[in-house]
């Protein structure tokens, strides 16, 4: 004998995979690490089967539409746009310890030395691949992955799935967390910056005392060796910042899906 089953049941059953398939794929897709071209698409649309699949038991009770009806192409819209949303903050997690590796190397003379990051095949400076790096390592070391995929799912019960569009004070709030990914950055940059700073004051004061040295060919290489010194001695006091960063980021996330 088989199993038979009604248009609806079939319908709730495609229902139930198909609407969070499209929130947690488009998530992946622009997640750091995840979403980079380091992983290929395959992968990326298994992976997001493999977790689509792995928490639909915890998801709420999905509606029960037409799938050939204009009401289904509006939700995969919704769904697609809150995925994008939600992977980007995390993008601007990472972004931030690239701007942070930006200001400190034009300050110490290393504005020059870039290098095409492989990830997101731009050409970023070598102190803010270093970071970037740092941060990838830090970020599947202390889980937050999990704790992101756990937002994840959180999230299809403060912003279910439905046919209403939800409101336009969430996209406005994400524009304003542009301020706090420049604060944030500068926030960690700033004792470098200002060390090195000082660095070049003194410079200035020697170029006033002894206007015969070559300050060009000293000061150039001192300051980039004073640089690196301060980056190494402020990597004692990383850890602690990329953990305040990291759950203000997740402060941030978890506020944008009661929004």
């Amino acid at each position: 004998m088989g199993i038979d089953f009604t248009d609806r049941e079939l319908i709730q059953m495609i229902s139930r995979f198909l609407w969070p398939l499209f929130r947690i794929g488009a998530f992946l897709m622009v997640l750091p690490l995840f979403g980079t071209q380091l992983v290929a698409q395959r992968v990326r649309v298994g992976l997001a089967i493999l977790i689509t699949l792995l928490v639909m038991p915890l998801l709420p009770p999905m509606p029960i539409i037409d799938l050939l009806s204009l009401q289904t192409y509006l939700i995969i819209a919704e769904q697609i746009v809150l995925g994008v949303i939600l992977a980007f903050l995390v993008q601007m997690l990472f972004q931030i310890f690239v701007l942070t590796g930006q200001m400190i190397a034009m300050q110490m003379g290393l504005g020059f030395a870039s290098m095409v990051d492989p990830s997101n095949g731009v050409s970023v400076t070598i102190l803010s691949s270093f970071y970037l790096m740092l941060t990838s390592l830090l970020f599947f070391a202390s889980n937050v992955h999990l704790v992101i995929i756990e937002i994840l799912v959180q999230g299809f019960y403060a912003l279910p799935v439905d046919t209403q569009w939800h409101s336009v004070d969430s996209y406005f709030h994400l524009v304003s967390l542009g301020s706090w990914m420049f604060a944030s950055a500068l926030f960690i940059a700033i004792p470098a910056v200002t060390a090195i700073l000082i660095i070049n004051f003194s410079f200035g004061v020697v170029t006033r005392a002894a206007p015969q040295m070559n300050i060009f060919v000293l000061g150039f290489p001192f300051t980039m060796l004073m640089g690196l010194l301060i980056i190494w001695i402020s990597l004692t006091g990383f850890m602690p910042q990329y953990q305040a960063i990291v759950s203000e980021c997740l402060t941030i996330l978890k506020g944008m899906i009661t929004v």
